[in-house]
């Protein structure tokens, strides 16, 4: 019956063959060739949303600008796959993180999305700017919103710390604008060019505004992350339980005295040096210098560091194909 089976296929493949053979030979087929495709995929543009629903309010975007600006930033995260990808498996660790905190101090929880698309959620990342972290904190801005910078210490590199810190600087910017877009645009140009630019254009919405093209993107990446993250299976993104990056149980240990070797302080505590950084990224050098303050360091639990068990914590279920 396999023999059987597998000589249909030969002969229904040859046949296939034989009649695009014919097809491409004849002379009529000249406009068949020109549409025959070259490549062995094809790329849909996603749908593009009439409006999206961001921070409790639904905002249309049928504008010619607001329906383009949605689009490019749509079209760019579906087909960014490995990025995107990693995107949503990271937010399964850090998302549990950032999301009490923005709802312990009042802030939507759709600003998560923000920190997605500042960092790609990555504690360590600095930008060509010098600004660090997660929120992409600059050294003046950080220090404003009470995160310690010093030789051994940099809390923009505590996702928790600096969660609370851009938390500071948002509701200080819905208090002026009274609107979370603006405040979101804001974020990335600051409060006195966005002010500045409603006054000079004469303006109230500010996704009408004409700015430099970063800041004018920057709502519509939020929108578009928001989307994908909401549906991802819908944009062609297929992942399981065991492929998204499990959060990792930690103890707290408070020092209040200097680490003179921090190589020596992990091999106490039974893990490596790369270890303590990585839970610890906000420790910017080999020593920490506490300066007389209070500092909370987190110890992996050793069990956690192996991926032997397959992860099945899913933060969000449409995360889970399955």
């Amino acid at each position: 019956m396999k023999i059987l089976r597998l000589t249909i296929s030969v002969f229904a493949a040859g046949m296939l063959c034989l009649a695009a053979f014919l097809l491409v030979g004849s002379e009529d087929s000249v406009s068949v060739r020109k549409n025959t495709p070259v490549v062995a995929s094809f790329t849909v543009s996603p749908e593009t949303p009439s409006s999206i629903l961001f921070c409790g309010k639904e905002i249309d975007l049928t504008r010619y600008n607001m329906h383009e600006g949605m689009d490019r930033e749509l079209s760019s995260f579906t087909y960014y796959h490995s990025a995107t990808m990693l995107l949503i498996k990271r937010a399964n660790r850090y998302f549990p993180v950032i999301e009490p905190i923005l709802k312990a101090n009042g802030i939507p929880d759709d600003f998560k999305y923000l920190a997605v698309i500042e960092s790609h959620l990555d504690p360590v990342v600095t930008s060509p700017a010098r600004a660090v972290g997660m929120w992409q904190f600059l050294e003046s801005t950080g220090k404003r919103y009470g995160l310690r910078i010093t030789a051994t210490v940099d809390e923009r590199r505590n996702v928790a710390k600096s969660t609370e810190a851009a938390c500071k600087y948002l509701k200080e910017a819905y208090e002026k604008y009274g609107d979370w877009v603006t405040v979101a645009s804001s974020y990335n140009a600051g409060m006195g060019r966005i002010s500045g630019q409603i006054e000079q254009q004469q303006e109230t919405s500010v996704l009408n505004l004409h700015l430099v093209e970063e800041t004018m993107r920057y709502p519509y990446r939020i929108f578009a992350v928001k989307r994908i993250f909401e549906n991802p299976y819908k944009y062609g993104f297929i992942l399981k339980p065991e492929n998204l990056y499990r959060p990792i149980a930690c103890k707290e240990v408070a020092v209040s005295e200097d680490i003179t070797n921090l190589a020596d302080f992990a091999q106490q505590h039974g893990i490596t040096y790369h270890d303590l950084k990585f839970f610890n990224p906000w420790l910017k050098d080999s020593s920490l210098v506490t300066g007389g303050g209070k500092y909370i360091l987190l110890i992996p639990d050793k069990n956690e560091l192996y991926y032997k068990n397959p992860n099945t914590y899913v933060h969000d279920g449409r995360w889970n194909a399955n």
